[in-house]
């Protein structure tokens, strides 16, 4: 049976694939099965190889007829961590038949599947991912800078995993690349400093690289191993999307036959959760790099994405913060004159220094000043007409090639060859234009970057280049490009000219300072607890480390730290981060972790606990409910655990944590992170005082919380109570719904919300003229609209709907309400972060 690899066609790259390839890697097999009945429904052709068994005869047939039974005991409790967290449950050197071999397995869900991938397990191959990543990145933060932190990384990363080459590559905005560090064996030829075109990497190869972390190809020559059956009863292939053994597109293996390398893996760099570039690995003979230390170099990519995505940010800071000083001083100086109008004229020079131009345009009210190296008087009025009928951006626009969209600007581009565009009225008529000149250069590419067409039976297609040989380009009628850093300080410098230019009132301008020293504050409150809690999590991280966990463990563990921290801090701002009750705090632990919190009985008076002693408070009692699930009293089905409070004399909130009906407790011999936190948390973070006894029947812990991080509940005033989850089949969703959402990654994650909870068609759109140009093709049954679009509001879109009578909900992240219309107060509003339970309650309560 032909790969049904072989005729997938990767030319078109305005599509993005799904199913890409229908074919694994022979290194290793796969077995897709059903649940919860666990039939076999996919194999690979070459699991014979490694089990006494064909793909053909486990179709159809339980997986208990080849698997170990204690080998599926241990998927079935993976399991459960893959569906609480969506990712690939990794298991090292396990026995999964009656052999004494050993296989790596990765477990990852699909709708009605689970995907089980396995191969053997490496000889003495042991790797401790997390202590060995840790001592890789302890090397690779010293360095002073991006690009010295790269050239690091490449070294590190050939060091672990034995690549010949190992280079770090980024990509550019239009697609192409850049090798910008290399680490090689001697004597082997450098790629350093060469571009690569965009079509090297297709667009939806690089889609493909944001969702899988690491791709190895141990050999090119191997033939990849056919799914059997290709298609299932509904024609459809196996998604491959998520599989660490997928076979890759025949046009990648021709490339890198052309290139002479026989072994590759790419590890990918992101930021933001886009694509920024890979580490690029390449062998020149066969080479497989055993499962364990491919999955510490992929926990080695995503700390160095996390420390690289720091550094630029940080440097991206600075030049923020000294145009917001510039800025600040510039509307200082301007809101002061007479004329605010004309003032922009008169500061132009000041203007041009809030960000790296070469020079200034200004055309207002139908004057022309210019400043620097800009075009002529009479190149600019044509600039500007072009601009009016052809860009007409509701915002800023900008580019580094004005000549492409605009030939006739090849007459200027040594003085103007990239520009950014700031409208400064709502009609078509007032603009800001900020230059950059020219900057001709040489780009050394690896091969020509036309890649040729060449004739086919079903058409014209790409083909592989065949020739790497430097091949210098040089480049003019481009400046340097405007950074996403240029395009923030350009937008709140629009914001500061319109007002301006709009002359507002003395009682505007008062309260718009007084709203700036309070957006000023909450800044600098938000940047304060932004900080404290990465470094908490930081923390959580170094300290949760055993040398006796493996890397999986150690991420359970971390992740489930971080996640109590999350609901933790949701309960605190759910009242705009004020006090939260005591009682919350145990319903949504114990309901997170057991499934069933009935098992733990809350007694005596409620509290609301300060945020600051609310967040180590649900540290305490995560890991209270965390070792009592694992060892204690809730581990065995009759095991109880009461928790008794009271207020003492001085107002001092007593909780007292008695556990019983578990197995007998003895005293831990080793002190751990978790039992430090129990024990020394309260009072070492809030001087509190806290004692843990090991009684035979049960532990016996007791906490006290000072009075100042409490107030006392009126014990007739009914608490708040945890919002009870909604089954999808509770509400009558509506099947087509509109959602108008400016993130995209929010607005992907709510459509899965949504979508989950019945509605069958989901619409995104994330600007106001998109969302009604929706609505005129096809009226929605509900809407869903995020209130701040970014430098528009959906409060337009919120009266079209009110006029067409359809019924809609606002999603914000914003607690206060009178930045809402007096028409659209009553509309109901999920508060993000939003969860599929309450986008369904609000629909459920729909008009």
């Amino acid at each position: 049976m032909p790969a049904p690899s072989a005729s997938i066609d990767l030319t078109n790259c305005d599509r993005e694939p799904i199913h890409l390839l229908g074919a694994i890697q022979p290194f290793g097999f796969l077995i897709a099965v059903s649940t919860p009945d666990w039939l076999v429904q996919r194999a690979s052709a070459n699991v014979s190889d490694w089990l006494k068994v064909t793909a053909a005869e486990m179709l159809g047939r339980s997986l208990l007829d080849f698997i170990d039974v204690d080998a599926i005991h241990t998927l079935r409790n993976q399991l459960q961590i893959v569906n609480m967290t969506g990712t690939t449950a990794r298991l090292f050197a396990m026995r999964i038949d009656d052999s004494r071999r050993r296989f790596d397995l990765a477990v990852h869900t699909m709708p009605g599947l689970v995907v089980i991938e396995c191969e053997p397990s490496a000889a003495g191959s042991s790797v401790n991912a997390s202590a060995l990543v840790r001592g890789m990145i302890n090397r690779v933060q010293s360095a002073p800078d991006p690009r010295s932190l790269s050239c690091i990384a490449a070294r590190e990363l050939r060091a672990l995993t034995g690549f010949d080459r190992v280079m770090v590559y980024r990509f550019a905005p239009d697609g192409s690349g850049e090798v910008i560090a290399e680490s090689a064996e001697a004597g082997i030829e450098s790629f350093l400093g060469l571009h690569y075109p965009a079509s090297d990497i297709p667009r939806q190869a690089r889609v493909l690289y944001e969702r899988n972390w690491l791709r190895i190809i141990p050999d090119i020559e191997a033939a990849p191993s056919p799914i059997q059956p290709a298609l299932d009863a509904a024609g459809q292939p196996l998604d491959l999307s998520h599989s660490v053994l997928r076979s890759v597109s025949p046009i990648h293996i021709e490339y890198l036959r052309n290139m002479g390398v026989r072994a590759s893996m790419s590890v990918s760099i992101l930021r933001e959760g886009r694509l920024w570039g890979l580490f690029a690995c390449h062998h020149y003979s066969a080479l497989h790099v055993g499962f364990e230390r491919r999955t510490a170099a992929e926990l080695f990519g995503q700390m160095f994405s996390l420390l690289l995505e720091n550094r630029e940010r940080e440097a991206e800071s600075g030049y923020e913060n000294h145009a917001r000083e510039l800025h600040d001083r510039l509307v200082q100086d301007m809101v002061s004159e007479q004329n605010r109008a004309r003032s922009i004229a008169t500061h132009l020079d000041n203007i041009a220094s809030q960000l790296t131009c070469d020079g200034v345009g200004l055309s207002l009210d139908g004057t022309v000043t210019l400043h620097g190296m800009t075009p002529d008087r009479r190149q600019f009025a044509g600039l500007i007409e072009h601009v009016r009928t052809s860009v007409t951006p509701s915002g800023n626009y900008a580019t580094n090639e004005i000549r492409a969209a605009y030939p006739l600007a090849s007459k200027f581009q040594e003085r103007a060859a990239g520009m950014l565009v700031m409208p400064l009225s709502r009609l078509p008529r007032d603009y800001l234009i900020f230059f950059r000149r020219e900057v001709a250069r040489t780009v050394n590419w690896a091969g020509d970057p036309n890649k040729p067409v060449t004739p086919d039976p079903q058409g014209d297609r790409l083909t592989p280049r065949k020739s790497f040989q430097l091949w210098r380009e040089t480049v003019s009628g481009q400046s340097v490009p405007w950074s996403a850093a240029d395009l923030r300080i350009a937008s709140s410098l629009r914001i500061s000219l319109l007002e301006v230019i709009l002359r507002l009132s003395d009682q505007t301008e008062e309260e718009r300072r007084r709203a700036m020293q309070r957006q000023d504050l909450l800044i600098a409150e938000l940047n304060h607890r932004v900080r404290n809690i990465l470094s908490l999590i930081r923390g959580l991280i170094h300290q949760s480390h055993d040398p006796n966990l493996s890397s999986v463990q150690f991420m359970d563990v971390v992740g489930a730290r971080v996640q109590a921290l999350a609901r933790a801090h949701d309960l605190i701002t759910a009242d705009q981060w004020g006090p939260a009750l005591f009682s919350a705090l145990i319903e949504s632990e114990a309901g997170a972790y057991l499934g069933d919190a009935k098992r733990v009985q809350l007694a005596g008076p409620d509290a609301r606990l300060q945020p600051q002693a609310f967040n180590v408070v649900a540290l305490v009692i995560h890991e209270l409910i965390t070792n009592s699930s694992k060892y204690g009293a809730l581990c065995s089905r009759p095991g109880t655990v009461t928790i008794e409070t009271r207020l003492d004399e001085s107002g001092n909130f007593i909780i007292d944590w008695r556990e019983r009906g578990g197995p007998p407790v003895q005293a831990p011999k080793r002190r751990g992170f978790g039992s430090a936190v129990i024990e020394r948390t309260i009072p070492y973070d809030i001087n509190g005082e806290a004692r843990i006894d090991f009684e035979l029947a049960g532990v016996h812990a007791r906490f006290l919380i000072p009075a100042e991080f409490v107030q006392a509940v009126d014990k007739a005033a009914p608490h708040r109570e945890t919002a009870a989850a909604v089954a999808p089949d509770e509400v009558s969703m509506p099947q087509e719904v509109l959602l108008v959402e400016d993130n995209l990654i929010i607005a992907l994650d709510a459509a899965d919300a949504l979508r989950k909870s019945g509605a069958r068609d989901v619409r995104a759109a994330s600007n106001v003229s998109a969302a009604l140009r929706m609505i005129e093709e096809r009226v929605p049954e509900f809407a869903v609209l995020d209130v701040n679009l970014g430098v528009e509001s959906s409060f337009e879109v919120a009266n079209r709907l009110s006029a067409l009578g359809v019924a809609f909900a606002f999603m914000t992240g914003y607690g206060e309400t009178e930045s809402f219309p007096a028409e659209l107060a009553h509309v109901p509003r999920i508060r993000k972060p939003f969860t599929q339970q309450s986008l369904a309650a609000v629909l459920k309560r729909r008009r």
